[in-house]
């Protein structure tokens, strides 16, 4: 017991320091760089701006398929440099790629490559095969047989690409294959053995810088379509200059909010939370710092989430705590129990959600990868602070002598519903609000000013590019920038407007949804008049900044990890009907957020997936944790006569405090960013509190009684009576089939 007590106050004097050391850290880093400070944390487009370089399609015979081609290709190379990355195309024939954190141009150049053709030539002089059999090209380090460092260029073919080359090798074998871009020869490899693999080498190569060299040069000539750089800058913030302080105050203002209900409502317990709270945002910055992930919104998004889920095992945790202490048992054994009985939720829910992130960040692209990278991080840490730092902080104070009961506070019991019995009414309450947003698409498409089903931005349908450029006496600032951003935001109807200042040339770059003639009229006549004083409005249209292939592969990365879920979910309860009452829940609350950008004609823009995979991963979690105590209730009356809809009912009112409390401080997290954040982030946290309180309701009302349902119709299908279900799940004799229910409930165990 002593030697416990040691271990633990010595956590907890440990837990403090690392607390308070890492926070100095992070707020002036290390040596004269500053190393570890939240201000070195790598920023994306829309935070801070980075390099912008534009492109202009060469030739007259360059089809749209070709330069689709070419900016998909474009966009996978250039997450090599960030996973926020972006690449558009610009009217008809121009390019333009624009990547985070970077401010040198020239550099970014030299590393893509200068765009040509490449084409790979036999002894013969015929054309073996084109850039476009090329799927990758990457420099390698490897040791000859000596054991002496060689360098070498790896390449990879298509399918098309492998059958050509295993017959040009076999057919060429010991002569050399020419490497030919833009009409010169930069490798001329012999070959030494027929490939049948679409795989070989390129050996001999004098440094690993050369290897780069050659490797960049076919990796840009493997596009598509032949490309000339026109321009390079280096460009400001998309949200504006003050978006970052803006959100990052939100953030702060959230957590100071978030600790004071925690100790309102846990007292003591919400105490230590607070300090795993400060404790996991203090390790966030060091990480996100330490693995040099780009801060985006959508990532700043899967923070949130993940603040969420940190409060949440908090919340599960002591709310168990509570509970054990309101059965009888003395505050120590109620700590035990308590951690031991929330840990398998704690475990279940997160694991669940990193599978899912896992799944998004390797098939995902842009935005939904690097949404992953900030999920997948806070999860781990959020389990970390929940189950070891929240572990020693309890302990610690109980070992400081705060041992009454009235430390934790009482356990709450609100009026239990029979939500089995309701489980109809909240389907049909659904199913309208589902269907009312399905009856506003039409509508929307009839409106001129949306002419979609949903109101698409500029990042799914295109749009408007206009470059404003200011007399050199005109000072760019922060005021200066909002009046723009306000024509336009009226100008088009729209909160979705992207600003970027260009250095050097003093312009301002507005993307927006597309603008009709008579709008871009208007607004240059308002810029170029006396209030403004603009030199020069020029607007051009944009492609999306999204692709056909980059929503592909969003909408297969949600459908794969929504597998892996439900199988995981599955494998955990021992019945395939959690797992797909689970996912069908998580489809309720996709198509209700659905609805409020229908019927709210919100902007569908790079922020609705980010909005849409953190309401995934929310609602899972919430679900996961009412599904566990199914289990443990189920365990628990195995053999006692009490029905099946009962246990169900029970287990919803048991976590119905832990589903209040943390939609409650999720929403306060989230509400924070509503008020304080420019124009673009309140609208992405209006349908992400939109989303709180559908994944909060969804969890409550819809998965636990469409659980019973299916076990009923399971039962009716010729397995047994449903109440025996338990016992087909879990083991064990079937339980009796229970007396004609009064008009009394059964109290809550």
């Amino acid at each position: 017991m002593k030697k416990n007590k040691t271990k633990v106050i010595l956590g907890f004097i440990l837990i403090l320091v690392l607390t308070i050391a890492g926070g100095v850290v992070s707020y002036q880093g290390i040596g004269k760089k500053h190393t570890g400070s939240a201000k070195n944390i790598e920023l994306g487009l829309d935070l801070a701006g980075g390099v912008s370089i534009t492109y202009e399609v060469v030739g007259k015979k360059v089809s749209q398929k070709d330069i689709d081609d070419t900016i998909y290709k474009l966009q996978k190379r250039v997450e090599g440099y960030s996973t926020e990355s972006e690449v558009i195309q610009l009217g008809d024939k121009r390019i333009q790629i624009e990547i985070p954190g970077v401010t040198d141009a020239n550099k970014i150049l030299e590393e893509l490559g200068q765009p040509g053709t490449l084409s790979f030539y036999s002894p013969e002089g015929d054309v073996v095969l084109t850039g476009s059999n090329v799927k990758s090209a990457e420099a390698k380090t490897s040791q000859d047989k000596s054991g002496n460092k060689e360098y070498l260029v790896a390449l990879e073919f298509d399918k098309e690409g492998t059958k050509a080359f295993a017959k040009a090798t076999k057919k060429y074998l010991h002569q050399p294959i020419y490497i030919v871009y833009d009409n010169e020869i930069i490798s001329y490899p012999t070959v030494q053995a027929e490939i049948k693999n679409g795989e070989c080498v390129i050996e001999g190569q004098a440094s690993f810088e050369e290897a780069e060299k050659l490797a960049s040069s076919i990796r840009i000539g493997a596009l598509p379509a032949e490309l000339k750089e026109l321009s390079s800058n280096v460009v400001s913030a998309k949200l504006g200059a003050n978006a970052i302080q803006s959100t990052l105050k939100a953030g702060a203002i959230g957590l100071v909010l978030v600790a004071i209900f925690m100790l309102i409502i846990y007292l003591l317990p919400g105490f230590c939370a607070s300090i795993a709270l400060v404790s996991y945002t203090v390790m966030t910055l060091l990480a996100l710092n330490g693995f040099n992930i780009t801060l985006t919104l959508p990532g700043l998004a899967g923070i949130i989430l993940t603040i969420g889920m940190a409060v949440d095992a908090n919340v599960i945790i002591y709310t168990r705590i509570r509970e054990e202490i309101a059965t009888g048992k003395n505050v120590l054994s109620s700590i035990k129990s308590g951690f031991s009985k929330a840990s398998s939720a704690i475990l279940d829910g997160n694991i669940t959600t990193l599978i899912a992130a896992a799944v998004l960040y390797v098939k995902g692209t842009g935005s939904v990868k690097g949404f992953a990278e900030t999920l997948a991080m806070g999860i781990l840490i959020s389990m970390f602070s929940a189950l070891v730092i929240s572990r020693i902080l309890a302990y610690a104070f109980y070992y400081f002598g705060f041992k009454d009961p009235k430390y934790y506070g009482k356990n709450r019991v609100f009026r239990e519903i029979d939500y089995v019995k309701h489980g109809k009414k909240f389907a049909i309450l659904s199913l309208v609000v589902i269907l009312a947003g399905f009856a506003f698409m039409p509508v929307n498409k009839a409106n001129k000013d949306i002419g979609h089903v949903l109101n698409f931005s500029l990042e799914f349908s295109g749009g408007t590019a206009s470059t404003i450029t200011f007399p050199e006496g005109v000072k760019m600032d922060e005021a200066l920038e909002k009046e723009v951003v306000k024509a336009y935001e009226k100008a088009s109807d729209s909160a979705n407007v992207q600003t970027q200042k260009v250095e050097e040339d003093n312009q301002m770059v507005i993307k927006t949804k597309t603008l009709t003639l008579e709008q871009r009229e208007e607004l240059e006549k308002l810029l170029t008049g006396k209030d403004f004083n603009a030199e020069s409005v020029a607007c051009e249209n944009i492609s999306s900044t999204i692709s056909n292939e980059m929503q592909r592969d969003a909408i297969i990365s949600v459908i794969i990890a929504t597998i892996f879920m439900l199988i995981y979910i599955a494998f955990r309860f021992r019945d395939v009907k959690f797992g797909a009452s689970a996912v069908i829940a998580l489809l309720h609350d996709v198509l209700v957020v659905l609805t409020v950008y229908s019927i709210a004609r919100l902007s569908v823009g790079s922020n609705f997936i980010a909005c849409m995979l953190t309401i995934v991963g929310y609602s899972i979690n919430a679900t996961i944790i009412i599904f566990d105590r199914i289990r443990e209730n189920l365990k628990a009356m195995d053999g006692e006569n009490v029905t099946l809809a009962d246990t169900v009912n029970n287990s919803i009112n048991q976590t119905f405090t832990r589903s209040l409390n943390t939609s409650i401080t999720t929403f306060i997290m989230v509400f924070c960013l509503f008020i304080l954040g420019s124009s673009a982030i309140r609208e992405f946290a209006l349908t992400l509190m939109a989303g709180i309180v559908c994944g909060g309701y969804s969890s409550i009302c819809i998965t636990g009684p469409l659980w019973y349902y299916m076990k009923k119709g399971e039962k009716k299908a010729g397995k047994g009576n449903a109440n025996t279900a338990k016992a087909s799940v879990f083991g064990g004799q079937p339980e009796a089939k229970p007396a004609k229910r009064t008009g009394k409930r059964q109290k809550r165990r």
